[in-house]
């Protein structure tokens, strides 16, 4: 989503908020969908260089929580805000704050057998909760009661639906549905992560550091919480001169503790790259559908030990929308491509082009075409110049490349003093190793000896193949490059001759623009550096290797003197294992004074974890689900015998076969 391929489509004027009559100016849109749907448009495929009929289907619109109301035609305000839970899961207006609460309309979601659902004291006093848990409707079931509501096309003037405000919040018929596929959509509009995550946010900050003006703990907060709650500590406390106050809640801070928490915040330091984007199941670049269903059981036991400290007026529509988050993650994918992150940037932008107060449409439709065209005539600039839209990349230090090698290419550049010193033995063979099991241009000759090499010994465990290949690849890959005199000038050919003995030994570095990496120190930012050398390949090819312990270390607040925090972290750009991923163990949601705990019910539904158009043509694939390796107790002879170059084709005889074929063929 980069701000380049976000188009201003529409733009509409006015001092007022269209609200449900958004649809009028969605016409013009709905209609070439259900055009582009049925017809298609020519459209041309500059990778085949031939022309395709390109048919279009809109997947979900991407809304913040008005707009949500606004495009689905239920209204998101009031008792009935949920479009998820819909009538079937209803808030209450509190008797003194006057505000619709969410507050004890969570245990529903939890087991039947869960001790939360008994307690009497910690939520409502004297209710016990029997009700189940609500899943979301079908596309049909929801279209079954909007098809009779009149749209806002047919009437302007719209009045109130009958039964608006007490059996349902539908205040229009949705311009959506006159699209033919909208009600086989499973996920039609999504719940905004990044308002949703802001605003409880803030409610438990402004709370905890009970800021005047923006906590709910009120007066009146305390004065609702003696009509719904058994909480005698929180009661509003009247002194022997008539004087009400109102005592301070356990969940408060102290001055102290304010401090002390603030000035944490404030020192604290990430590396570059790592803070932005904390590891969240629903949010993460891979995500995995296990968690995701025992997030989606876990959640209403977190809300539940949130309704147990704070006050009801804590709980509204936001606090209750997180239910439903896991389940909108299984079905649409990660939330980092649902939310509005990217459109609240883009409309920032276009809000910066106003010049003239008096023609605000004008001046930011003009900016706007202008920095459009220039952009895309950038494309097409020869590489050497550099232009806003392909200048220097998020950190430059005007450091170059290491060379040809796809291994660790990043912009870097020596700082200080260097030093040459041997490299031998195991570190000169763990060194090269690690580069050629890192390096694309090695992967297809380490994939064909792994795949020779394991069937020959198909008895032995994982861990000793993989320790036996990456001791005897690298001696066959450099005995087959030896023999082969005409890549003498290949990157493949270079990393088979392995590296030089002498290697340099540098002091500091700075890599991709996040700063100096100095050898041998220990700090709160990077953890302990060992070592940095430098390889040299021939070719003029090198490759620099960082030794270190990569633990990031931070203060805590409450931590003895001397203490240390340990924080793990994981980069922008870093895509976890698969294999790991699955594996994690799952932990259970934290239950303290509810007697045994009970693990976490996992309800394996028939909900797809993908999106699919029924009334589509789509060619089915199969998924196999990888086989455990069964525990054979006999064990075959280990082969020390090495292979030969024609018990198996290497990438290239592969190639050249595949070429021979092709021309017997023809």
């Amino acid at each position: 989503m980069r701000r380049e391929f976000l188009f201003l489509t529409v733009l509409i004027p006015g001092p007022s908020n269209p609200k449900k009559n958004i649809d009028v100016y969605l016409r013009p849109l709905i209609d070439e969908l259900k055009m582009l749907r049925s017809e298609g448009v020519l459209t041309y495929d500059v990778s085949l260089r031939q022309n395709f009929t390109m048919r279009v289907a809109l997947m979900w619109t991407i809304n913040d929580f008005p707009a949500y109301g606004m495009l689905s035609g239920w209204q998101t305000s009031g008792k009935l805000a949920c479009l998820v839970c819909l009538e079937r899961n209803v808030g209450f207006t509190l008797q003194n704050s006057r505000k619709v609460c969410w507050f004890d309309t969570h245990r529903r979601f939890l087991p039947h057998n869960h001790p939360y659902r008994k307690n009497k004291n910690a939520f409502k006093k004297g209710r016990v909760e029997r009700s189940g848990a609500i899943h979301p409707l079908s596309g049909n079931d929801i279209w079954e009661r909007v098809k009779h509501i009149p749209s806002v096309e047919e009437t302007l003037a719209l009045n109130e639906v009958e039964g608006y405000g007490v059996d349902h919040h539908w205040n229009k018929h949705s311009i959506f549905w006159d699209l033919p596929y909208w009600k086989d959509q499973l996920l039609r509009h999504n719940l905004d992560v990044m308002h949703i995550e802001r605003n409880v946010f803030c409610n438990i900050l402004y709370t905890v550091m009970d800021t005047k003006g923006s906590m709910k703990d009120t007066l009146n907060a305390r004065l609702d919480i003696a009509n719904i709650c058994v909480r005698p500590d929180l009661r509003l406390v009247e002194d022997t001169r008539g004087w009400t106050f109102k005592p301070r809640a356990p969940y408060t801070l102290n001055k102290d503790k304010k401090l002390e928490l603030l000035r944490w915040v404030k020192d604290l330091k990430l590396p570059d790259g790592y803070a932005s984007k904390l590891s969240r199941e629903i949010c993460a670049s891979q995500l995995n559908a296990k968690r995701l269903r025992h997030l989606e059981a876990s959640v209403p036991i977190m809300l539940c030990k949130l309704e147990m400290i704070f006050p009801p007026t804590f709980f509204d529509s936001m606090e209750h929308l997180p239910v439903h988050l896991a389940y909108e993650a299984r079905i649409g994918g990660s939330q980092q491509y649902r939310w509005m992150y990217p459109f609240e940037r883009f409309l920032k932008t276009l809000k910066d082009k106003i010049s003239n107060q008096n023609y605000v449409e004008g001046s930011i439709v003009e900016k706007y075409l202008i920095e459009e065209a220039s952009k895309f005539a950038s494309y097409y600039y020869p590489t050497e110049y550099i232009s806003r839209w392909r200048g220097a990349p998020r950190n430059d230090d005007g450091g170059d490349t290491s060379g040809q090698i796809s291994i660790f290419n990043y912009p870097g550049r020596v700082v200080g003093m260097t030093s040459k010193s041997n490299l031998e033995g195991r570190d000169k063979q763990v060194a090269e190793w690690y580069i050629l099991n890192n390096c694309s241009e090695v992967a297809p000759y380490i994939d064909c000896f792994s795949k020779w090499f394991c069937s020959n010994n198909s008895s032995w465990p994982n861990s000793e193949l993989d320790q036996l290949i990456s001791s005897r690849f690298p001696v066959w890959f450099r005995e087959h490059f030896v023999a082969n005199t005409s890549a003498a000038h290949d990157v493949a050919w270079s990393l088979a001759d392995g590296a030089a003995t002498i290697v340099k030994r540098l002091r500091k570095y700075i890599i991709n623009g996040t700063g100096s990496l100095v050898y041998g120190t220990e700090d709160d930012y990077y953890g302990k550096l060992l070592d940095i050398i430098q390889l040299d390949y021939r070719g003029e090819n090198k490759v620099t290797l960082f030794k270190c312990r990569t633990v990031y270390y931070t203060s805590y607040p409450t931590a003895p003197q001397g203490w240390m925090a340990i924080i793990k972290t994981k980069a922008r750009n870093i895509i976890p294992d698969s294999k790991e991923s699955q594996t994690n163990e799952l932990s259970e949601p934290f239950q303290a004074n509810v007697g045994d705990l009970l693990p976490v019910n996992i309800v394996e539904d028939d909900v797809p974890i993908n999106l699919f158009d029924s009334a589509a043509e789509v060619d089915m694939i199969p998924i196999h689900e990888g086989n455990e390796e069964s525990d054979d107790d006999e064990q075959e002879t280990y082969s020390d015998s090495e292979p030969e170059l024609d018990e198996y084709e290497t990438p290239e005889e592969g190639a050249q076969e595949e070429v021979e074929e092709q021309d017997s063929s023809e």
